[in-house]
């Protein structure tokens, strides 16, 4: 899974500004939430930021993801979190067609709570290294079901 995009965004999005977060709480969402993750991944990951994560050798971005996702499942198994689709990505049907994902995620939490407390768990965070490492530029939607109209 290697990035194909022809052209750079000029701004990465890596993490939710304050803004983008007093958004989401001010949403107030109410039940279950599933959060929709659009990730690109650099060629070879950088560890520059958490040496003490590095692998010996180079590794792809996508190695360092998959890194990520085995350090964070239990985690997210512990919070009542789940992993409900993991897939390989690629350009739009509908869309700019120089934008491409490489995978495409989705999680459901039981509450935006139980998200946040997620998000900010010590042993959680402790492996979030290899996910700086490994994204290049990501998209996360935070998405409440709506049941069809009957």
């Amino acid at each position: 899974m290697s990035s194909a995009n022809q052209e750079r965004p000029v701004t990465s999005y890596l993490e939710p500004t304050q803004e983008a977060g007093r958004a989401f709480m001010r949403r107030d969402l109410r039940g279950p939430i599933v959060m929709l993750n659009l990730l690109r991944f650099r060629k070879v990951a950088d560890y520059a930021a958490n040496p003490e994560l590095a692998p010996s050798l180079p590794i792809s971005g996508a190695e360092a993801f998959e890194r990520y996702i085995n350090h964070t499942l239990p985690h997210l198994h512990e919070s009542g979190g789940n992993l409900l689709f993991l897939g390989s990505g690629g350009p739009f049907l509908i869309g700019p067609d120089r934008e491409t994902w490489d995978m495409a995620m989705l999680v459901r939490q039981s509450s935006a709570a139980s998200f946040i407390a997620f998000a900010s768990h010590e042993p959680y965070l402790a492996g979030i290294g290899h996910r700086t490492a490994a994204v290049e530029d990501s998209r996360l939607l935070p998405l409440v079901e709506l049941q069809p109209p009957a």
